[in-house]
């Protein structure tokens, strides 16, 4: 990802603060100058804290964790919505419902509300409805799809916020604050840094300076998937290697088994063939001696201790 450059950031207006008398004193450090009565923010500090938040966003994303967007402010409600949409990440553009972290089983409650009145109009409950319950569910679902609709996908608490305007979100701040949830914001002159735990100072009004800002978060974060991506079809490949080789070596076990199979056979046929023709030489050996003694002219009883000789040796 390209970085982010001092020019850009001019460009798009970021360096313009408020009045010199609404100014937050916590913000002296991220100020550059006063001119005709405005505040002018010292974009090389918000170039560092820009890059310091687009890498923890990386990270965020690449962990495979969430990142809620809030803005509802009038001019930020379309720029957030369009961009974060492309990253797939949850995010607020109309009015925050109270408790929405803090009280965030009941907020999920009403998305399910939301998901079971899609289920009756696909399993034909919905037709059995009369017309004024059909009208009653229909406004119903049109208002949590509007409040709601874009955090459907948000089934646990995120791992950080980004909010554009700490001063109206504040009653995002303080749930995310009590819930030790990061928080990512666009400070301007009138905001408090300190409440964010990573604050980049730029005008939080203008459209361009909130595309800017919002634009190159969300490059971060969609870098950050992108890794995530590669590195699980690494392991996935890996895994598959690794399986043929189990198998490569399954089969060539087999194969050696086959082998000493067959020898251990051919070894036994061939000891069963020299018992054999060890048996049928003594056989022989014994019939020769039989037939020498018969016809020798010797007494009836040599004949017969021959024969008994004979007999013992078999």
């Amino acid at each position: 990802m390209q970085k982010i450059s001092v020019q850009q950031l001019l460009d798009a207006g970021v360096h313009f603060g408020h009045l010199k008398r609404k100014w937050n004193p916590a913000m002296a450090p991220y100020i550059f100058m006063e001119k005709e009565g405005i505040h002018i923010i010292d974009l090389q500090k918000s170039v560092v804290k820009l890059e310091l938040a687009a890498a923890a966003l990386k990270q965020i994303a690449k962990s495979g964790r969430k990142v809620l967007f809030v803005a509802t402010k009038k001019q930020a409600k379309e720029i957030v919505a369009d961009l974060v949409k492309k990253v797939n990440m949850p995010y607020v553009t109309e009015r925050w419902p109270g408790g929405m972290l803090t009280n965030f089983p009941t907020i999920r409650k009403a998305v399910k509300k939301m998901s079971s009145i899609d289920k009756m109009a696909t399993d034909g409950t919905y037709d059995n409805l009369s017309k004024r319950e059909k009208l009653q569910i229909a406004r119903q679902r049109a208002k949590l799809e509007k409040n709601l609709g874009s955090i459907a996908d948000l089934t646990r608490l995120p791992a950080a916020m980004f909010i554009v305007d700490i001063v109206k979100e504040y009653i995002a701040v303080r749930e995310a604050r009590r819930l030790n949830i990061p928080i990512f914001a666009m400070v301007d002159t009138n905001s408090d840094p300190n409440l964010a735990d990573f604050p980049i100072p730029a005008n939080d009004d203008a459209s361009k300076s909130i595309a800017l800002i919002i634009d190159y978060a969300c490059k971060a974060i969609q870098e950050g998937l992108e890794e995530r991506k590669m590195e699980r079809e690494k392991e996935t490949d890996v895994e598959v290697v690794k399986a043929k080789k189990k198998v490569k070596k399954a089969e060539e076990g087999e194969i050696i088994g086959d082998d000493e199979t067959e020898v251990g056979a051919e070894i036994e046929e061939d000891v069963e063939e020299e018992v054999e023709d060890l048996d049928a030489s003594m056989a022989r050996r014994a019939a020769a001696k039989k037939a020498l003694a018969m016809k020798a002219p010797a007494k009836k009883g040599v004949v017969i201790e021959l024969e008994e000789e004979d007999e013992e040796e078999l």
